[in-house]
């Protein structure tokens, strides 16, 4: 929504929760341990949550002269818990009623019957929490392990600081789970820099924000992110989703519910190509992550669907199905802007031909649709090691320009470079600089990426370009002129008659150019002469080195 290195002290502490939990696996699967874990995790903050509440009621009943049989009675009302829009959490539940009973050999039993009720009286996690840890068959000495190792999390302070820490902490399991689980974490996980890229590119400050397979849910908690960093109000965005896999849907609702933010996710998972949840959604945002080069997606079973307006997509890949599905759903032109997508995709959906795709593209190409194209480095993904790239698609470019104070783009797209970007986090993880931890805050404490990360500079090279003001914080001197100019090897902007003449092949590299060689200062009067010794060197080391190799190969064969 991924760096998933500690960078602050509660991820330092969230690492070494993580390293005690994985401890206690043993053979269980991470694909299962991940639902046992974070499970626990939704649970013992609701259980916080909810003694804080009482905690603090208690204090304001006592204040005003409660006492006695009516305080108790006052206490375990109901409502004066889901008024203050804490989850009310019975008293079987509870987070001391189950580790005074951690011992018994059924405690996995009881943590499915506390999970229950907690749906019970809690309408809105209906069917949406994991509730067969009996099933799994964990040991339940390892269960007494895990709960007193989550008994230690001290979801402390104000209830916005709990929910914040707790939700790091759970957005750091997530990548950890991510990364011992492999190709399937990839399903439910998207690296948090990578969500970070899209939502500052996207801005939604304001209206329907919608993912049609939305894993764990980790756009929509950037974007609401993304607000508050700005001075709004989670209210101002309205969060539609969907997603296929059941337990990935369990996931989402989870890592919402623990942040307080409201979301149609639809009332039970479903494929969004076969049973598509919100049919008439426009929608101002759409950010998402869709599985790459998907040959098996029921093409079928579509034929003649209204979402194909460009083209039949190709029944061996959905690529082009997700990007129509995408453009089906944003919202047309306003007036003042029309919808935005911004998405992932493989980098063959840049110059396939096959199926038709290229014909597919040649039309959203000349539709005016395809605002921005960002080619993105190696090893960003935890599961994948396909190149990919992020579109970036609206219905009114002048509107959305015009909008944030920019100048008139129609008929013009951006091509960014970015594959030179990143930093290499582990030996196969690259991360891209400027995500949201902490410590990429601007002076004035917004929540912008600083200019010189890479994420800075994919994001004000796109808002420049786009002709929106400068922020309050960009200071020129330290800077630079606050001005979009084509940055050989880079970024650099084209019409539809240049991608015309490319074939409408979108892929960056064809447009940028060759980034511009700094000269060393070295006169090639006397640079020629020190390569051209440099090099007979190598010849004659490789001379050598090769006698070395037949040498050896001769005495193998005596």
């Amino acid at each position: 929504m991924n760096s998933t290195q500690p960078t602050n002290p509660d991820l330092d502490y969230a690492d070494t929760l993580w390293k005690a939990a994985d401890t206690l696996r043993g053979q269980i699967d991470a694909a299962e341990y991940k639902h046992v874990v974070l499970g626990m995790l939704f649970l013992k903050y609701i259980s916080d949550s909810f003694e804080a509440r009482k905690e603090a009621l208690k204090k304001e009943l006592e204040a005003d002269g409660i006492t006695g049989t009516q305080l108790e009675s006052l206490l375990e009302s109901r409502d004066e818990y889901t008024a203050e829009r804490v989850f009310w959490v019975p008293p079987e539940a509870r987070w001391k009623n189950l580790q005074d009973q951690a011992t018994r050999p059924d405690i996995a039993t009881l943590i499915d019957n506390a999970i229950l009720a907690v749906e019970r009286d809690n309408p809105n996690l209906k069917g949406k929490l994991p509730r067969d840890y009996a099933r799994r068959g964990i040991a339940p000495e390892k269960m007494k392990g895990l709960i007193d190792l989550i008994a230690d999390i001290g979801f402390k302070g104000s209830r916005v600081q709990a929910r914040d820490t707790l939700g790091r902490v759970y957005e750091y399991f997530l990548g950890k789970f991510a990364q011992a689980e492999g190709k399937l974490g990839g399903e439910f996980f998207t690296p948090r820099c990578i969500v970070r890229l899209l939502v500052e590119m996207l801005e939604p400050y304001e209206g329907r924000v919608y993912d049609p397979c939305c894993g764990s849910a980790g756009m929509f908690v950037q974007s609401e992110r993304f607000v508050e960093a700005h001075g709004g109000q989670t209210t101002d965005i309205s969060i539609f989703g969907q997603e296929s896999n059941p337990t990935t849907w369990r996931l989402a609702h989870m890592n919402l519910a623990i942040r307080g933010i409201e979301a149609n996710l639809g009332p039970q998972p479903a494929d969004s190509f076969l049973r598509n949840l919100h049919p008439d959604l426009k929608a101002d945002y759409i950010l998402a992550n869709p599985p790459f080069n998907i040959s098996d997606w029921s093409a079928r079973l579509l034929e003649g669907d209204v979402r194909w307006r460009f083209g039949v997509p190709p029944a061996g890949n959905a690529n082009y199905a997700w990007i129509q599905h995408f453009i089906h759903h944003v919202a047309p032109p306003n007036g003042h802007g029309g919808g935005v997508a911004g998405f992932v995709m493989a980098n063959g959906s840049l110059s396939s031909g096959s199926g038709g795709e290229g014909e597919i593209r040649r039309k959203i190409v000349e539709a005016d649709l395809v605002d921005c194209i960002v080619a993105l480095p190696a090893q960003l993904f935890l599961t994948t090691g396909i190149p990919a790239c992020l579109w970036f698609l609206t219905r009114d470019k002048t509107g959305r320009n015009l909008k944030h104070g920019g100048r008139d783009r129609k008929g013009d797209t951006l091509f960014i470079d970015a594959r030179k970007l990143g930093t290499m986090q582990t030996r196969t993880l690259r991360v891209l600089t400027g995500d949201n931890n902490g410590e990429t805050l601007c002076a004035d404490g917004l929540g912008d990426p600083k200019p010189d990360s890479d994420i800075g500079r994919i994001v004000y090279a796109y808002r420049q370009w786009r002709g929106e003001p400068a922020p309050v914080w960009w200071d020129e001197a330290e800077h630079g002129v606050w001005e979009y100019v084509d940055v050989p090897g880079f970024c650099k902007a084209s019409d539809i008659e240049g991608i015309g003449k490319q074939g409408f092949v979108l892929t960056p590299g064809r447009y940028v150019g060759a980034e511009e060689q700094e000269d060393d200062g070295e006169p090639f009067g006397e640079k020629y002469p020190r390569l051209l010794t440099e090099l007979e060197g190598c010849f004659v080391e490789g001379e050598r080195l090769m006698g070395v190799v037949r040498k050896k190969l001769g005495s193998f064969q005596a």
